[in-house]
């Protein structure tokens, strides 16, 4: 299960890297392809919302259990700050998709908050979380914890191997920006 948060936090690292290089091209004043960045953004609330942060949060709840540690609200309280602001650029995107103006600033503000938001995160849980699932949970424990996850664990529908069609052209999208940075 840690290596599957993991491997997560890989794949939503390359996400917010599209997402940074399209913030970069919005402050130049460049054309960039909104319903792209709709696309990473529905995916993270989809799959990141809905999967992998609960199935963060049913670990955490477990380790404070067994280890009888105080427990902390950072990473709930976290999780739901992403939600909003997640919620509140995907309301920014569908307006502009829809031809209603947004301000530019408004947009790369939202933006650039979002990714700053999610790479505090993702360095939150690597440096101070992970680390304790690491040293204190063993393999019953991840059996037990995989048990309590079951609800909550989906296929992840950008990065895994099904014949899901739902992300395509962001997954094309994702191969193609791959093989230009391997020439």
């Amino acid at each position: 299960m840690l290596k599957r948060l993991k491997r997560d936090h890989q794949h939503i690292a390359i996400l917010l890297d599209i997402l940074s290089n399209k913030n970069n091209r919005l402050i130049e004043g460049e054309a960039v392809n909104f319903n792209l960045v709709r696309d990473i953004v529905e995916y993270m609330q989809g799959y990141a919302e809905h999967s992998h942060h609960p199935l963060e949060d049913i670990t955490y709840q477990y380790y404070v259990k067994k280890m009888s540690v105080p427990n902390s609200e950072q990473l709930h309280d976290e999780h739901d700050k992403l939600a909003q602001v997640s919620g509140s650029l995907m309301y920014s995107l569908n307006m502009i998709l829809s031809d209603i103006v947004i301000s530019r600033e408004k947009l790369i503000n939202d933006l650039a908050n979002y990714i700053k938001l999610q790479v505090a995160h993702m360095q939150f849980e690597e440096q101070e979380i992970f680390p304790h699932f690491a040293k204190s949970l063993d393999g019953e424990d991840w059996q037990k914890i995989e048990h309590l996850c079951q609800k909550k664990l989906v296929d992840d529908p950008l990065f895994s191997e099904n014949d899901n069609a739902i992300f395509d052209d962001l997954r094309t999208y994702i191969a193609n920006v791959d093989k230009k940075m391997k020439l």
